[in-house]
């Protein structure tokens, strides 16, 4: 082979077509590289698919954050598109369950704890440790069980308060960081699927690969779960801590002075009225709920979404009675890495795996939060990759964290 230009040379083999599969596919493909996209479920998105029907739900509430790296790099290319922001009115319509009862305001410590640094917070001490000596352990809890709408887990005050810190400062930001591509997810996922397209990435949907691509010509990125990928790879190592949580969404017909979002500071949980900031998602009439409760290891579903009921006759009084459709889940391992005390992001599974493989995802060494962490590691695994392509040696032995 004479020529060292990408191009010219071997191809990129992407494993996963969910946000980090498109991510690096497309970053390869920007980079000169012939790139090759599979994908098991018949749709690209992975858990940011947005359900066909007259009910546009993700797998879960999902929202982007505009302070996040992936919010300028998919502007930049034109792929973020119409965005839909909390309308003020709405706004004064978010509840927070605290005594059991609903209220307009949490409590003031939960509001100061929001407000500090995530610098200021350790990492090699829990949360609700750290949050208690500054707060009180009421509020030190209410803020931990607020934060987790950013971390579907459980028990957020024994995680890292470095960690959680992180993700309480983003989620209260005022005003509010989160908001929400119209028409759902799948919206943003159509229009990088269209993008690779143009780049002239190869996309084989309904592809369910048991091994590695045989013979892939070039780096491969495996941009699946860490369950997939520890099999695909036969790598025990591949393993991180995610959360474990019940799912809920339902459509309802309309009523007036239901709540914009209840989130739950007695225990982890948040519901939310997503067309109340997207009317297109559901037909005219009705509204979209959805909802996540983190249930702790060997919990059934049925736990979460009994607390979810319990919400939703608060915030949304005479609910059963309007209800149009209705579906129960349970998320495990599908909604992101968590860190204890004493890890960072720098300690889950490393991006470089040698011999040409490279991993992405919401699990591994990458910083961010929620899809964020996909977005970075799909940008960091595709330039390796591509840096592999033209020097094979730097397949293996890098360091991510001096990369």
């Amino acid at each position: 082979m004479t020529s060292t230009t990408p191009s010219a040379r071997r191809r990129v083999t992407v494993v996963g077509g969910g946000l980090a599969g498109l991510t690096a596919a497309i970053t390869a493909a920007e980079a000169g590289a012939r790139v090759t996209l599979y994908e098991s479920h018949r749709t690209l998105g992975g858990r940011a698919r947005t359900a066909d029907g007259p009910y546009r739900t993700n797998e879960g509430p999902h929202a982007l954050y505009r302070r996040g790296p992936h919010w300028a790099w998919l502007k930049e290319r034109g792929l973020l598109g119409p965005m839909a922001r909390v309308p003020v009115r709405q706004a004064a319509r978010f509840r927070f369950h605290h005594g059991g009862a609903l209220r307009l305001l949490p409590p003031l410590g939960v509001l100061r704890l929001a407000r500090l640094a995530p610098a200021e917070a350790p990492v090699d001490v829990d949360f609700l440790t750290w949050a208690t000596d500054r707060a009180g352990p009421a509020e030190a809890r209410a803020a931990a069980h607020y934060s987790a709408v950013a971390l579907y887990h459980h028990d957020p005050g024994a995680l890292s308060a470095r960690f959680v810190q992180e993700r309480l400062y983003r989620a209260a930001a005022v005003p509010p960081e989160a908001q929400y591509p119209r028409g759902g997810w799948g919206e943003v996922v159509e229009r990088m699927a269209a993008h690779a397209w143009n780049l002239g990435v190869r996309v084989e949907v309904g592809a369910r690969l048991e091994t590695l691509p045989d013979a892939p010509g070039g780096p491969v990125i495996v941009a699946t779960s860490l369950d997939a990928a520890r099999r695909l790879l036969n790598d025990p190592a591949l393993t991180w801590e995610s959360g474990r949580t019940a799912l809920i969404d339902l459509a309802v017909r309309t009523r007036r002075g239901d709540a914009f979002a209840v989130s739950d500071l007695d225990a982890p949980g948040w519901l939310e009225r997503f067309t109340a900031q997207d009317a297109g998602l559901a037909p005219a009439g009705r509204e979209l709920l959805q909802g996540q409760f983190p249930v702790a290891p060997g919990e059934p579903r049925a736990v979460g979404i009994a607390r979810a009921e319990r919400l939703l006759d608060l915030g949304y009084p005479g609910w059963r009675d309007r209800v149009e459709w209705r579906r129960d889940a349970l998320s495990q391992g599908r909604t992101g890495a968590v860190d204890r005390p004493g890890t960072t992001w720098r300690d889950r599974p490393s991006i470089v795996r040698g011999d040409g493989l490279f991993l992405a995802g919401d699990a591994v060494a990458a910083p961010g939060l929620l899809a964020e962490v996909s977005f970075a590691s799909g940008r960091t695994a595709a330039t390796l990759a591509v840096e592999a392509l033209a020097a094979p040696r730097s397949a293996t032995g890098l360091d991510l964290n001096h990369a």
